[in-house]
């Protein structure tokens, strides 16, 4: 029996700038792994500014608080005999870098830059921090004279080093450095390391989960090893969702496993694991050892500490387990759930105002609130003292205690139905069915007096009185006067948030909840600034089809029943006249595509790097047996058409939670024009020839 070390690893809830609540995140983490007899405490990356600060970290404000904060964490009792290893940002020779901060009872370690920076997709750190690039590389750092006064030091290693306790060795990587082809802990491994560290800001992406697990996993089973790994959780002040996921790994295999969406804003992971396992599973792999004899030997801070203790023999250590995996459709539940959470109570509003038409998206979205409501009772029934504390807060009652997602729905959910001449009888049923069945206070509107209003300022000022295409009028028109009613729903909607509390005599205001899926804002199937504009979109990020499976998911999870019928129902905007009482408009026939085309065109765009040409080819093998390649060509040519002619609404589209990597989202996760030659001659030319030489 080798010494059994005790190790902790944590996901926090941190929140860009938050300096004090970030400090009070951390201590806890701390706290609850030194109460479990954790040696070692590893954090999110950028845990102390939050990860999310954006182009606050050229601020110098944002490097004097987190030094503020660590002088903090440097004196507080709770860092008193573990290894505490949090991160932040630190400018060294005026260069600054995304850093570890190790100390050990007010001594600062170790100071270790990222190597690997994250530049792609959500990504941006290039534009805020250098990489270190200086391998197996130490310099002085000359620490602040705040920190000085804590430590006694006036330099500490900084660099690419690792840790030599009495026991063992350790070495740290950072997030993105886990994802790239030459990860360190390979290095590390081979050099002795036996404990690597990874600190993330890793954000939910439906389906990812697996993949993470897999590199962790794949990190040691190769080269031996225990992986620890923490992340960032919640909604850190934007558009992503920090999914948790925290672990521990061994050898291969998962030992613990936290989380990935919770309300707890502290989850800590702790384990025990034999380091005699690391060295005999080491052992018998030759390669490795050969390797081993041959490497470039990395710096080593000897620490005067051991993470294993004197009396460990009869300690018992954690054994493999198997990780459990949400389906999509659990993901849809419960992600876009706790982000909803986090936006309304940091942005200390009373609650959510959603049009709901009584179609699939904005009956997905009203199940996504409710799903909130039921994490929110659960939390608190566990016992979650943050979760009660923030619910009450939003309900203005201090003695309140929700136990029914029902009742504490009808407290934070407006939902409103926005009829029109064009709207029938069934999505009003369907509408009010649903509201009932999840518990919303619902409200039924007729929006008819505001639209004739607004087209008869138009027929005053020019003479000209415009008329749906049924009616005799041009396509012109007759878009013209469905906009109109899609942008007083906006308005309307608006109106509601700021004043329904106040005239139910309630206190506080609403947030707008927009409901367009993934594909109609690739397709731009919307109107710029109707109910797709409102303060934040929870299924922004999800595609039709993942959202009729999420439909299926809340029918048999939370028996609502009534969206049986919204399965079953044509998706349509019902902003067109009715042909005798019935809905004569559907989305497709509008879109002149499919909602599973509309899938495969944005995955082949944006993933898979394809222009209209490079679809084209793509698509002519994978519809060989239901296409021509003329038809082919037409349907990429019409996307693309409609595409480019609609980039301009990307530049205003509401921010939604991120969950397809496929997403058109303009603000920084898919960069493109929004002027654009529709005509795309060059390219539908090539595209002709193909079509003519097959």
């Amino acid at each position: 029996m080798g010494p059994a070390v005790t190790v902790a690893t944590c996901a926090l809830n941190q929140w860009a700038l938050d300096f004090e609540g970030n400090l009070e995140r951390i201590v806890r983490s701390i706290d609850i792994a030194r109460s479990r007899g954790a040696r070692y405490r590893l954090g999110p990356e950028l845990e102390i500014c939050g990860y999310g600060c954006s182009d606050h970290y050229y601020e110098s404000d944002t490097l004097l608080h987190s030094f503020q904060v660590l002088e903090k964490l440097l004196e507080s009792p709770a860092t008193q005999d573990i290894i505490c290893d949090v991160g932040m940002p630190v400018l060294h020779r005026n260069v600054r870098y995304n850093c570890r901060v190790i100390f050990l009872n007010k001594k600062i370690l170790l100071i270790r830059p990222k190597i690997a920076l994250a530049n792609a997709g959500n990504y941006r750190e290039l534009r805020w921090f250098t990489p270190w690039s200086k391998a197996r590389h130490v310099e002085e750092y000359f620490l602040p004279r705040i920190i000085q006064e804590v430590t006694g030091q006036e330099t500490v290693p900084f660099g690419d080093a690792v840790l030599a306790t009495k026991d063992t060795c350790l070495g740290a990587e950072m997030c993105e450095e886990l994802w790239t082809p030459n990860s360190p802990h390979i290095d590390m491994g081979l050099d002795g390391v036996e404990i690597f560290t990874n600190s993330s800001g890793s954000h939910h992406v439906l389906r990812k989960a697996h993949t993470r697990v897999d590199l962790v996993n794949s990190a040691t089973a190769k080269n031996g090893g225990i992986y620890i790994f923490a992340n960032q959780k919640g909604c850190d002040g934007d558009r992503l969702y920090y999914d948790g996921c925290a672990m521990i790994s061994m050898n291969g295999e998962t030992v613990a496993q936290g989380s990935q969406f919770s309300l707890d804003d502290v989850e800590v992971l702790v384990a025990t694991l034999d380091l005699e396992d690391v060295r005999s599973y080491r052992a018998e792999i030759s390669s490795r050892n050969l390797a081993a004899s041959k490497v470039n030997p990395y710096p080593r801070v000897k620490v005067n500490f051991a993470l294993s203790r004197a009396d460990d023999v009869a300690v018992p250590t954690c054994v493999p387990i198997q990780w459990r995996y949400h389906s999509p459709e659990e993901e849809i539940s419960l992600g876009p759930a706790c982000w909803l959470w986090d936006y309304l109570r940091r942005s200390k509003q009373a609650g959510f105002l959603l049009p709901l038409s009584g179609g699939i998206d904005s009956s997905a979205t009203a199940c996504i609130v409710y799903s909130m409501c039921h994490q929110v009772c659960l939390a608190v029934k566990n016992g979650n003292a943050d979760v009660l504390a923030d619910a009450r807060r939003i309900v203005h009652d201090e003695t309140y205690i929700p136990e029914d997602p029902r009742e504490f729905c009808k407290r934070v959910f407006t939902t409103c139905y926005m009829a029109s001449e064009n709207s029938s009888q069934d999505t009003c049923n369907r509408a009010k069915l649903l509201a009932e069945q999840i518990g919303s206070y619902h409200i039924n509107l007729n929006i008819d007096v505001a639209v004739k209003a607004v087209v008869g300022i138009f027929s005053m000022v020019t003479g000209r009185t415009p008329r749906f295409s049924v009616y005799g009028g041009s396509s012109r028109e007759s878009l013209a006067l469905q906009n109109v009613q899609a942008r007083i729903r906006m308005v309307l909607a608006y109106l509601f948030a700021q004043l329904t509390l106040w005239a139910r005599g309630m206190p506080g205001g609403l947030l707008v909840l927009g409901s367009a899926n993934v594909d109609e804002s690739l397709r731009g199937y919307l109107t710029k600034y109707d109910c797709s504009s409102a303060d934040i979109n929870p299924i922004g990020g999800v595609s039709k089809t993942d959202l009729k499976n999420f439909i299926q998911y809340c029918i048999e999870n939370f028996q609502l029943t009534a969206l049986r019928s919204i399965m079953s129902a044509p998706p349509t905007a019902e902003l067109e006249p009715l042909v005798d009482g019935q809905v004569a408009q559907t989305d497709e026939a509008d879109m002149g595509m499919t909602y599973a085309e509309l899938s495969i065109y944005g995955k082949l765009r944006k993933i898979a790097k394809a222009g209209p040409y490079s679809m084209f080819c793509k698509l002519i093998n994978m519809w060989k047996e239901i296409c021509t390649p003329r038809e082919v060509a037409s349907k990429v040519k019409h996307f693309f058409r409609m595409y480019s002619l609609n980039r301009h609404k990307m530049t205003t589209l509401t921010p939604s939670y991120h969950a397809e990597n496929y997403s058109p989202e303009d603000n920084r996760f898919d960069l493109r024009p929004f002027l654009y030659n529709t005509t795309w001659s060059w390219q539908f030319k090539c595209i002709d020839k193909q079509v003519s030489a097959l």
